[in-house]
């Protein structure tokens, strides 16, 4: 759509039919000290050809993996997407394709759902799946909505320090008046303490949220984590990294009550943090209760095999007192890359990942804590991620290691665990022996 800018009578128009005088007084509900007082700074009128070099230009400040190495992490990844999974997800009939709000005429998006939902069952133990969610961080705070509206009670919800600190945010932003009782219970030695976590339910638990492997990388006892919150009846909500689950137990198998995450390690790329997609699984018993969409299987009047919107519990729907969630839609092109990922690695391709980016991990902590002055932060065990304490702010380790093209990972003190000398470190399949290699003996530039 081409740009047509409004003509001075134009505005006069549009001002004189809204009521206002001029753009400012149309702007007078901005406050004041939010309002840019100076100039855009913007070059003069440029010809297609100069504007798309000045664009250019611009763009080429910017480095990507392809240039840095990366070893940053902290819910996005740098794993490896297959071709296949860019050939098939950009076909016109997918990438173009709007959300089958009309569900008869979109069988081919209603199947690639359909087996979407399938693979997250068979991923994470769990019974039903919806069609995916905005992200992980919507798809966390959407199960502690549905957990605490499902529970037989009100009563407390409590969630780990160890997931993500965007998603306690989101969380705490979503239920924000719903629960007059949030705790947020701090770790121990890196991981969620269960006795401490009893303590905290006491009698009135309905929710309790964990992430494992959780932010700083370590994998929560989750079997006890749900002996002590089914003791009292509260609901498990649990958020997991997608790719640990070809190594390690599935929480369906720990007696979870629903199982999200975030899914862009699934065959979406890192761009720039999102668009991504947030996957949402639960226990049969809830499938009535779960937000977004949920794709079934059907048989048509002649017996041809087709698929059927099922569910979907937005209040454009069904009556709203009884919409559970406002989710309207799904992220369809995001989910179908997780489809075609999976599809492609089959059971053994995805273990084989998951195999590779625990040992690479393994072999960068034991390079790097072999450092002078660097050390694992806590024992417990990790997947693919760790966190070490660093002998100067974690901070200028990550703008030394930069410039010599190395993203070594995240300063924590970016967040709100307190740890400004503490650095984490994501390895994934990707990262080549050499690779961790060379990220020691830079690192090791800045010891003490």
């Amino acid at each position: 759509m081409p740009f047509i800018p409004h003509t001075d009578r134009d505005r006069e128009e549009m001002f004189r039919e809204i009521g206002v005088s001029s753009l400012q007084e149309l702007l007078s509900v901005i406050p004041e000290e939010l309002r840019l007082k100076r100039g855009m700074g913007l070059e003069g009128p440029l010809s297609e050809l100069e504007a798309a070099g000045l664009l250019g230009s611009i763009a080429g400040m910017s480095k990507g993996t392809d240039e840095l190495v990366c070893f940053v992490g902290g819910g996005i990844y740098d794993h490896y997407v297959p071709s296949v999974v860019r050939h098939i997800t950009g076909r016109s009939e997918f990438y173009t394709a709007y959300t089958p709000y009309q569900a008869e005429v979109s069988q081919g998006t209603l199947q690639t759902i359909f087996e979407y939902q399938s693979l997250i069952c068979r991923l994470t133990g769990m019974d039903v799946s919806n069609a995916s969610m905005y992200d992980g961080g919507s798809a966390l705070a959407e199960a502690c909505l549905m957990a605490y509206g499902v529970g037989k009670r009100e009563g407390r919800i409590v969630f780990s320090q160890g997931i993500h600190p965007h998603h306690r945010e989101v969380l705490r932003t979503y239920h924000r008046g719903l629960s007059p009782d949030m705790i947020e219970l701090p770790l121990s030695g890196g991981i969620t303490d269960p006795d401490r976590l009893a303590e905290a339910l006491g009698d009135k638990g309905a929710v309790v949220l964990l992430q494992s492997p959780n932010f700083l990388g370590y994998i929560e006892d989750i079997a006890a984590i749900a002996e002590a919150a089914h003791r009292i009846g509260a609901r498990l909500v649990v958020s997991v990294n997608p790719i640990s689950l070809g190594i390690l137990k599935p929480p369906g198998a720990f007696d979870a009550d629903v199982v999200v995450g975030e899914g862009q390690p699934l065959g979406n790329g890192l761009s720039f943090g999102g668009p991504t997609f947030g996957f949402f699984a639960a226990k049969e018993e809830f499938v009535r209760r779960m937000p977004g969409r949920l794709i079934g299987e059907a048989v048509d009047l002649e017996g041809k095999r087709g698929f059927v919107m099922t569910l979907q519990t937005r209040e454009q729907h069904i009556r709203r007192e009884k919409a559970t969630s406002n989710i309207c839609t799904n992220e369809a092109l995001n989910a179908l890359a997780a489809t075609v990922y999976l599809s492609w690695l089959g059971e053994r391709g995805i273990r084989e990942v998951a195999n590779l980016c625990a040992q690479k991990a393994h072999y960068a902590q034991e390079m790097i804590c072999g450092l002078n002055g660097f050390e694992l932060f806590h024992q417990a065990p990790f997947f693919n991620e760790f966190a070490v304490r660093t002998p100067i702010p974690a901070t200028e380790i990550v703008a030394r290691l930069e410039g010599k093209g190395i993203l070594p990972g995240l300063d924590l003190g970016r967040f709100d665990y307190g740890l400004d000398h503490v650095l984490l470190t994501a390895v994934t399949e990707k990262r080549t022996r050499s690779e961790i290699d060379s990220l020691a003996e830079t690192l090791a530039g800045c010891a003490v």
